[in-house]
């Protein structure tokens, strides 16, 4: 998804006016990219915790343009955390996973202080941010490694690639081409009985990454014994599953609506 389309929503469509962005440019690393901004909703906490990554193929993206979801989960009750991490060319696989790892520990260990319980966490990601939220609960060389796996209570993947194998496409080939154990890179290959509980969704119309991904993920998971939801959204692609969470664009699809009550119930919202 182009990011000069999600900079255009970002700045016209309205926000949710029962939230607000509480915190900016917070450091969770050295680096340029390693920042993080914090939505919170009207009210007093401590709040369940939403920790949202980002698409855009690896290779791009930027927290800025992610205010309105941001905002929009925030107001569903939930302090909302969206941080930005290094992307291809800058770093290769798995780097972007390790500043996405890195940045839910400073969450889980720091986010009491904005109004939220670190220990009522999930994670929530679209396309491959789906991917790298799916990859930190089911990794544990990612949040295991860190002590905070047991924080994510829950995890939401929208339009996310969990399986897809061989690499014959040009993104797939440029990202983890060069990867010499590729079946480590696939979340269907790591599917424990101790994953939390999962909800994934995709457009049906979606043509880059296909709903397929996620069947095939929920199949895997519930012969593991693991609960997951899954929702196919008729006449959806790609983009508009996370451009859904915006006003008023949520008449496309109840993402939002459907993605939030999934999170309140096991969050203890």
């Amino acid at each position: 998804m182009a990011v000069s389309l999600l900079a255009i929503i970002n700045a016209l469509l309205p926000k949710d006016r029962e939230s607000a962005k509480i915190a900016a440019d917070v450091a969770y690393g050295p680096g340029a990219r390693h920042r993080l901004d914090i939505y919170a909703p009207a009210g007093s906490g401590p709040w369940p915790v939403v920790f949202f990554i980002y698409g855009g193929s690896w290779s791009d993206g930027s927290r800025h343009n992610y205010t309105f979801a941001g905002r929009a989960i925030a107001a569903q009750g939930f302090v909302t955390v969206i941080a930005d991490y290094r992307l291809v060319p800058e770093v290769e696989y798995p780097a972007f996973l390790q500043d996405c790892a890195d940045a839910f520990a400073w969450t889980a260990h720091n986010i009491a202080g904005y109004g939220g319980d670190g220990d009522r966490m999930a994670l929530m990601g679209h396309s491959a941010g789906a991917y790298n939220a799916v990859m930190l609960a089911l990794d544990p060389a990612y949040l295991k490694a860190r002590g905070v796996l047991e924080r994510v209570k829950a995890v939401v993947g929208l339009s996310g690639p969990y399986d897809f194998l061989p690499f014959d496409g040009p993104i797939s080939l440029r990202v983890f081409g060069a990867v010499r154990m590729p079946r480590t890179t696939q979340p269907i290959n790591l599917v424990s009985a101790e994953v939390p509980p999962m909800w994934l969704a995709n457009g049906t119309e979606d043509t880059l990454v296909g709903p397929l991904n996620a069947k095939a993920l929920a199949r895997r998971l519930r012969q593991a014994g693991v609960e997951v939801g899954e929702t196919y959204y008729p006449k959806i692609g790609h983009a508009h599953l996370v451009m859904a969470l915006a006003r008023p664009l949520r008449a496309m699809a109840p993402v939002l609506a459907q993605s939030t009550a999934f999170l309140a119930a096991r969050l203890g919202q």
